[in-house]
């Protein structure tokens, strides 16, 4: 098998969610491996601590900066990027296992992996999760209670210039029920997803409400 067509039988099977931070996306792709057996996440790396009950090699792979350059340079990641002041990155050798199985990989990563992803599966599956409005995404991120106000700020900043990208994917959906949006992302993974009524407008409404927040910044 020739290395481009190996990369589309591998791309076939990869789906990549991203979302803004708050916007729900680990909740929802947890949702939906529990009830899709043929479907797996590819478990990240990070450097970010661990945040409440979260297990290392469960939620994240916990490394230090030190562990994950070293990672890197050894070639080690399909992909990995700098988000919030943290690093993320995904391991080759965990994606390329859960495809020999048979299984869909789910990533649940920022809109710097998906792009990267993208580049080398171009047909990969890219789906964008959003928040109902921007005040709700705050609200989200407040009652959490993770990240001070500053960070706060900085992750509300962030997720104009996210929003953004979203065009670039290959479905959008609306978090405002978790039940409805595991729905419509469980129906991607299957091949049926919901026709998307109104995506542009729904996007151009949501950019509205962030652009005070200096988007891209």
């Amino acid at each position: 098998m020739n290395d481009s067509k190996k990369a589309m039988e591998v791309g076939a099977r990869l789906f990549v969610v991203s979302a803004p931070s708050g916007a729900g996306k680990s909740t929802l792709t947890r949702k939906v491996i529990e009830h899709c057996k043929d479907v797996e996440l590819s478990i990240s790396c990070t450097t970010r601590p661990p945040r409440g009950d979260e297990k290392n090699g469960v939620d994240y792979y916990f490394l230090s900066v030190a562990e994950f350059f070293h990672r890197e340079a050894a070639g080690e990641f399909l992909e990995w990027a700098q988000v919030h002041g943290n690093y993320y990155g995904t391991g080759i050798r965990e994606v390329e296992k859960r495809v020999e199985a048979g299984f869909k990989v789910i990533f649940d990563i920022d809109v710097q992996g998906a792009a990267k992803i993208r580049a080398q599966y171009p047909n990969a599956t890219l789906i964008f999760i959003a928040p109902p409005s921007r005040k709700e995404l705050e609200r989200r991120l407040r009652e959490r209670k993770t990240d001070d106000p500053v960070e706060i700020a900085k992750r509300l900043r962030n997720a104009g210039g996210e929003l953004l990208q979203a065009r670039h994917y290959d479905h959008f959906i609306i978090n405002d029920d978790v039940e409805k949006a595991a729905a419509e992302l469980t129906a991607i993974l299957n091949g049926q997803p919901v026709p998307a009524e109104k995506r542009e407008a729904t996007l151009t409404s949501l950019l509205a409400e962030f652009a005070h927040d200096d988007i891209g910044d």
